[in-house]
């Protein structure tokens, strides 16, 4: 795709701090980190999100990110680790070309999970029905 930012980083177009590389995956250091050692990791086909993701390619995607979220834990020092992924602009995309960020965690350094709600018993269950029937 000519116009996406992540394709021209996977050719060399745009440059990019590297992290990890092979025949279906990239990763590079996110150019605005949350925390230090903040990695994206895309795959090399474009793709514009999860959705489209095929498995064989999700399966390059969860072990290299496994892989490296080792390795920059380790590499950072950090507490924990957070894998996350944005799919649509309402859920915070930016970005359309699918891409997980591994976003090392240090105790105290202020970023907080989203918030929880509480739902009954019966919204439980519309809800568990609305997704088993899709």
């Amino acid at each position: 795709m000519t116009d996406c930012v992540f394709c021209k980083i996977i050719s060399g177009n745009v440059p990019s701090y590297m992290v990890y590389e092979n025949d279906a995956v990239f990763a590079f250091l996110d150019a605005k980190p949350v925390n230090n050692g903040h990695t994206l990791v895309v795959p090399k086909e474009h793709f514009s999100n999860l959705y489209e993701l095929p498995d064989s390619l999700i399966s390059k995607l969860s072990i290299a990110i496994r892989d490296l979220s080792v390795s920059i834990k380790k590499a950072m020092n950090a507490d924990g680790i957070n894998i996350e992924m944005n799919n649509d602009a309402v859920a915070g995309q930016v970005i359309f070309h699918a891409h997980f960020h591994i976003i090392p965690r240090f105790d105290g350094d202020g970023l907080r999970h989203l918030p929880g709600k509480e739902f009954s018993k019966e919204k439980m269950e519309e809800i568990l029905g609305k997704i088993k029937s899709t």
